[in-house]
């Protein structure tokens, strides 16, 4: 829920930083690569890597998001269930097509 103080997220967010940063490590070692003209099939083995290292945080945020928001939204019922359910399969079918 965007307007909320609290995200899923909330008591992992230490472990994601420190994920998201080795991805962002990642990110400059490939540019180092292709700054220095490094071998193709390296390039695309790395791009590879960091690509499942985002996937993966992305899976932890939809996990951690369809057992706090979405679950807490389904607990109180109506329409904000329905929309919370909704925001959730789109980002689910956001992933699928990345």
């Amino acid at each position: 829920m965007p307007g909320d103080l609290m995200t899923g997220y909330h008591h992992e967010k230490d472990q994601i930083l420190r994920r998201l940063r080795r991805v962002e490590g990642q990110i400059r070692g490939l540019q180092r690569m292709v700054d220095t003209d490094g071998y193709c099939i390296d390039v695309l083995t790395q791009v590879s890597a960091a690509t499942k290292a985002l996937q993966s945080v992305a899976l932890q945020l939809l996990d951690d998001h369809l057992g706090h928001c979405v679950q807490d939204a389904i607990a109180k019922g109506g329409a904000e269930a329905d929309a919370e359910v909704a925001e959730a399969a789109r980002a689910i079918a956001r992933l699928m097509r990345a």
